[in-house]
């Protein structure tokens, strides 16, 4: 009886300690893993072309002005943040002696117009006399050398008046070769905008650039009411990018806004900056003129959008693994590997073609290193694409 007893006691501690040992598992065996998911929802799948490097804010009319010729700057007539307008005189140069050169000029073709006048006035005469006499001829009054000698007179006044009247067109000739000269002495404004900088100063002497020999502006002359954005684009998106498709624009400067526009010109060549990054430049105009103060040489970003699908399925993109699969989440919160066909694409959003129904959950992201099929999680949040 002893023995027997001291095994049931043997029996009873082992049975115990089993005990034990499967409630300390249960009551300290880790929970299911806490993932993030989306549900899918219905919405807007873009596929888009961004630039590769950063693009710049461009102004449709910009000129360095420098005058035509060298000459000592008399009169800066402008301050750098002025608005001019169109022909508007920026600045002049020393021109006294042009200007005189043009009131010679014109003082002779004063001259020239009295001395036509005159020749004129006389050959007029003539050509009357010159009739009378052919009028008295044939009543028989006076010889028909008399008469042939008014009209040589009247041909040589006559030449007279042409020659004055030829006198005019050179004389009014080097008038306008006068004023084209004093001309090129002032600086005029070729189109409306703003004076971006002034490098002259007053008594300075001003040299236009020879060829091959760049020299700085005298007048930076910058159309802010027409801007548009300038941008390289990776060659292997060049060829989807068309003339007229829209395309949001970014600024740094100002980071929460975006702006609305389409490409109006594709660079019809690549540019080889670097041989492992080449590139197609492609400009982008502003649908409407934007109401903030853009500067021209502000850092931007064109994102063109090649094509869109609108109220379509979707998931983020980041929920997508090897092989076009997901994991989905079944109502008893575990895990299920699902194929699926997609459609349009971007970093953000993918459209599901099928394989997927809206309301379904498919996990975005876990902490896990290992995961598989009919693993139980607890779902933490809703990463469901916004509308």
């Amino acid at each position: 009886m002893p023995r027997a007893n001291k095994s049931y006691r043997l029996i009873g501690l082992a049975a115990f300690l089993a005990l034990s040992a499967a409630a300390a598992w249960y009551f300290t065996r880790p929970g299911p893993a806490e993932v993030e998911f989306s549900v899918v929802t219905h919405g807007r799948v873009e596929t888009t072309a961004v630039n590769t490097r950063a693009g710049t804010i461009k102004a449709c009319q910009r000129a360095s002005l420098a005058p035509a010729f060298g000459g000592q700057i008399t009169g800066i007539l402008v301050k750098e943040g002025d608005f001019v307008e169109k022909n508007q005189i920026l600045l002049e140069l020393w021109n006294t002696d042009l200007i005189a050169q043009r009131e010679l000029a014109e003082r002779q073709l004063s001259m020239s117009q009295q001395r036509e006048r005159e020749a004129c006035i006389l050959a007029e005469n003539a050509w009357r006399e010159s009739y009378r006499t052919q009028q008295l001829i044939d009543k028989g009054f006076i010889s028909p050398q008399r008469a042939e000698d008014a009209d040589a007179n009247a041909r040589a006044r006559q030449a007279n008046c042409d020659a004055a009247r030829s006198d005019i067109r050179r004389a009014r000739a080097q008038v306008d070769v006068a004023k084209a000269g004093l001309e090129r002495t002032v600086l005029k404004a070729p189109f409306s905008g703003i004076v971006a900088k002034i490098t002259g100063e007053v008594g300075e002497y001003a040299t236009p650039s020879p060829p091959g020999i760049p020299m700085p502006p005298v007048i930076d002359l910058i159309d802010n009411r027409c801007l548009y954005v300038l941008a390289p684009m990776d060659e292997v998106d060049a060829p989807k990018i068309k003339l007229g498709q829209p395309a949001r624009i970014t600024l740094d400067a100002m980071p929460d806004k975006v702006f609305h526009g389409k490409v109006r010109r594709i660079a019809p060549y690549v540019t080889e900056i670097e041989k492992q990054a080449r590139t197609v430049d492609i400009e982008a105009e502003f649908d409407t003129i934007p109401e903030h103060n853009l500067l021209a040489g502000y850092s931007a970003d064109i994102e063109v959008i090649l094509d869109s699908h609108d109220h379509v399925l979707r998931i983020p993109t980041q929920a997508i693994r090897q092989n076009n699969r997901v994991w989905l989440i079944d109502t008893g919160n575990r895990l299920v590997e699902q194929p699926i066909e997609t459609g349009l694409a971007n970093w953000s959003y993918t459209e599901v073609v099928s394989g997927l129904n809206e309301g379904d959950r498919v996990l975005v992201s876990f902490d896990l290193e290992e995961i598989k099929p009919g693993m139980a999680v607890h779902p933490k949040a809703d990463a469901s694409a916004q509308p």
